[in-house]
């Protein structure tokens, strides 16, 4: 089989690795052509693109970068037919996936489609062009079955995949019993993400002189501009380990993303930071419908995690609920609702489901 796997962010190249590694074990004599990072490369995909080059975040900078965007489109559409694919598996990206489904369709070639996009929180109108040009949906998160189900379009519910990526990274017993005082720094693995947001997570730094910060640096990610907002504060910068970052933090401040469900996950308490463009930030309002943007909070259906966004991320309010939950009642709390979620997400195993389905599709 010949799959054309198509990732635009660290997460998707993540997930997109441990699916090629479950195809792996259901076929023989697999060739992935593939968009995504250096994890997927490691299972034996040919990656063409880089997620470093493709992930845009906000309204604003995605229309400073139309033309980018519209020269992979059509770099992707002419790789697709020179590869002639026996199926797509799409990850997340939505902005340019569901653009390629569409094109996918018209030339008669099946896709899947590995964690929905979210058009539970904007842009409904995107489930016809799910229902339209997908012929598997694979949700990760519970609600989204329900939601698909409105619009008379059956999806396969399985499990969240942080579940399985998790479990294979588990706190050993000298990190549980390591007391060492530490908070960790995700600020994320775009380069507008660090821009907007490090710069208030280094003056959190000289408030907890007690404390060591360590900050995940993503493998794509240029340790010099990290440097250059960070300059002489204590931060001790860790790159392509960002699970060893969080299961050594007593805290963590993480930028909203994949990131805050990781960090829930490992059972460390957190504070989400999130800044944008203010125009980026005006849109999004306007168009975006939930009540919460950590995952944690999303799925829970509840402000388990603080969110600090915009104009409320700033240096005073960070240090305050830091202190909040190094110890005490809030503290105990989020915990408590750490092991609900859990509960929530149920047993894992999302890639070897989903490879079985893509499977099972082309066998009939």
């Amino acid at each position: 089989m010949k799959y054309y796997i198509i990732a635009g962010e660290a997460s998707g190249d993540l997930h997109g690795s441990n699916l090629i590694k479950a195809l792996k074990k259901e076929e023989d004599n697999l060739e992935i052509r593939a968009w995504g990072g250096d994890l997927m490369s490691e299972q034996g995909a040919h990656v063409i693109k880089h997620y470093r080059d493709l992930a845009f975040m906000g309204f604003i900078e995605v229309l400073m970068n139309i033309r980018t965007i519209a020269k992979n489109l059509k770099f992707c559409k002419s790789d697709i037919l020179e590869f002639k694919p026996d199926a797509l598996i799409l990850i997340d990206y939505p902005g340019f996936n569901l653009r390629i489904a569409e094109f996918a369709k018209q030339h008669n070639i099946p896709v899947h489609y590995y964690i929905s996009p979210t058009v539970w929180a904007w842009k409904s109108s995107r489930v016809f062009q799910v229902k339209k040009n997908v012929e598997q949906m694979f949700c990760i998160l519970p609600f989204e079955p329900d939601f698909y189900q409105k619009y008379d379009y059956k999806t396969h519910y399985v499990g969240h995949p942080l579940l399985d990526a998790i479990a294979s990274t588990p706190v050993t017993e000298e990190e549980k019993q390591d007391d060492k005082k530490t908070i960790a720094l995700l600020p994320g693995s775009r380069t507008q993400e660090i821009k907007k947001i490090l710069p208030t997570m280094v003056k959190v730094v000289k408030a907890f002189p007690d404390y060591k910060f360590k900050l995940a640096v993503a493998p794509s990610m240029s340790l010099s501009l990290l440097k250059s907002y960070i300059g002489d504060a204590p931060i001790e910068l860790i790159q392509g380990k960002t699970y060893d970052v969080i299961k050594s933090a007593d805290l963590a401040l993480v930028t909203s993303g994949t990131a805050t469900l990781e960090t829930a996950l490992f059972n460390v308490p957190e504070i989400v930071c999130y800044k944008t463009s203010y125009f980026s930030y005006f849109i999004g309002r306007m168009l975006v419908k939930v009540k919460y943007i950590c995952l944690v909070n999303l799925i829970m259906d509840k402000p388990v995690v603080p969110e600090y966004i915009q104009e409320k991320c700033t240096e005073k309010a960070l240090i305050q609920e830091i202190k909040s939950l190094i110890k005490g009642p809030k503290r105990e709390q989020m915990l408590k609702q750490y092991a609900q979620l859990h509960k929530t997400l149920g047993s894992g195993g999302a890639s070897k489901k989903v490879a079985q389905l893509i499977t099972n599709f082309h066998k009939q």
